[in-house]
């Protein structure tokens, strides 16, 4: 009988482990098979963004077609509003698109582009690329819903490649706000919307892949980068953020670049379109100093802490505003108005920004002590000939700029005088003999060249088909002759 009760209890505690067991095993399957998953579902609800048809849906309306006309003189290339090269203004080398698309070599040719743009408010403003309605004698822009206006141009600001259109509404228009381009991170998802190739609100969604870049289109180079897909025709659209705010100016790519393309900081823009809304122009600020990145070895030389940033003044220009508060040589700015300096480009970008006549508290290191000086800011001089100018663009096809102060420190020349080209026309003369953007033309035919007006007055005397000859100071290069034909 005992033995029978002993075999029962064995029975049922056979049953109960197996019953644990069992329990055991899908407990541990569960936490091998179904945890992974619910972990995966909960990375991709953070990482991957379920809300870009609602946000195409919701900002398209105000982002509009450009299509602009504009007469050529002897002859132009498709899609030029996008050919600007990463790394030089008028470079015409590296042409993403020249492989594609020839030249077309007339007196007078009406070329068609196309763009995109913005609406800002229910005024009609609109904002876009300079070089997307730069020179154009008619500009029309169609909205999404078909509606077609007239514009025209409120202000242009080569420096940052922004312009400012207005176009006369029938009724409301729809509108766009902006983000913050500060606040945004690497790796933080973005849209585009555009017209590439002409095919109208086409939305474009990537990353952003850095930011501050410096791609040598010019002084206030600071741009996104990003892998969201921007072709010929993305020009002046915005780059939005996931709340569908704006956050950059979709502008230039790399030449042959696949996912390589850049936008303008909103941050940075938004300055700008206020002066063109307000003044039709843009005035920036100007301390007068020369000036370097803090390297390693400046760092320990002038005793810096770790990690700590700022900007050494290599030179101090007489009269200007930073000289007269007293600012010198050797000290090192690390702050203006509150914002702190890491870089060259960050004062750059800052002091261009204060308005002239403001006064900006900038705050220095010198020999190891922090000192505060208030600098009354004037105005950045950036004297250029003007591209329209015969004499600069028919004749020979090249732009050039007074080589200022400025203009000598950024190029690292000491007490340099001539004239800078910072444009070249596609096959002109110029470009075919062989003159590059940042050259410094010295001597026309033997004639010291130091301004604009002598840069003039020395091809004035040079008669049509006649040789001209070109001392050229090239960085890296020296001294070299270029010869041509006016």
């Amino acid at each position: 009988m005992n033995s029978v009760k002993t075999m029962k209890k064995r029975s049922a505690l056979k049953q109960i482990l197996a019953i644990v067991f069992i329990t055991t095993g899908l407990l541990i399957v569960s936490y091998f098979y179904l945890l992974p998953n619910t972990f995966a579902k909960a990375v991709e609800k953070n990482i991957l963004p379920d809300n870009l048809s609602t946000l195409a849906k919701t900002v398209s309306p105000a982002v509009v077609n450009i299509r602009t006309v504009k007469t050529i003189n002897g002859g132009g290339r498709v899609f030029r509003h996008f050919s600007r090269s990463p790394f030089g203004n008028g470079n015409p080398g590296a042409d993403p698109f020249k492989r594609f698309f020839g030249e077309n070599r007339r007196k007078d040719f009406k070329q068609r582009s196309l763009g995109t743009g913005f609406i800002i408010d229910k005024g009609g403003y609109i904002v876009t690329n300079n070089h997307v309605v730069e020179d154009a004698d008619k500009i029309k822009v169609k909205l999404k819903n078909g509606t077609e206006y007239d514009a025209k141009i409120i202000g242009r600001d080569p420096s940052t490649d922004l312009a400012l259109i207005k176009i006369t509404p029938k009724n409301g228009l729809p509108v766009v706000s902006f983000g913050s381009s500060d606040q945004l991170k690497v790796g933080q998802w973005v849209l585009a919307i555009g017209s590439p190739f002409g095919l109208e609100h086409t939305v474009t969604t990537g990353i952003v892949s850095a930011k501050g870049r410096v791609i040598g289109s010019g002084p206030y180079d600071d741009f996104i980068q990003t892998d969201a897909s921007i072709n010929p025709g993305n020009s002046g659209g915005p780059l939005l953020d996931m709340e569908g705010k704006v956050v950059g100016i979709n502008t230039a790519i790399i030449a042959g670049g696949q996912g390589i393309g850049f936008a303008i900081p909103v941050d940075l823009a938004k300055g700008v379109i206020n002066q063109l809304k307000n003044h039709g122009n843009v005035t920036r600020g100007w301390l007068g100093v020369g000036i370097q990145d803090v390297n390693q070895e400046i760092s320990g030389y002038y005793g810096l802490e770790e990690n700590q940033t700022g900007t050494l003044v290599t030179a101090v220009f007489p009269g200007d505003p930073a000289e007269k508060a007293g600012i010198e040589q050797g000290d090192i700015i690390i702050e203006v108005n509150g914002k702190d300096v890491s870089s060259s480009r960050d004062l750059t970008g800052i002091i261009a920004n204060i308005g002239v006549g403001d006064k900006a508290k900038v705050k220095v290191l010198r020999n190891g002590k922090e000192k505060i000086f208030n600098v009354n800011i004037a105005k950045r001089e950036d004297s250029t000939a003007s591209v329209d100018d015969p004499t600069n663009n028919d004749k020979i096809g090249i732009h050039v700029s007074e080589l200022t102060q400025d203009i000598a420190r950024r190029f690292n020349l000491d007490n340099a005088k001539g004239v800078i080209v910072d444009k070249v026309l596609p096959e002109s003369k110029g470009y075919n003999a062989g003159i590059q953007v940042g050259d410094i033309i010295k001597e026309i035919n033997r004639t010291a060249v130091a301004t604009i007006d002598d840069y003039k007055q020395e091809l004035r005397k040079v008669k049509k088909d006649k040789p001209i000859s070109m001392l050229i100071l090239r960085k890296n290069r020296g001294f070299i002759v270029i010869k041509l034909t006016k």
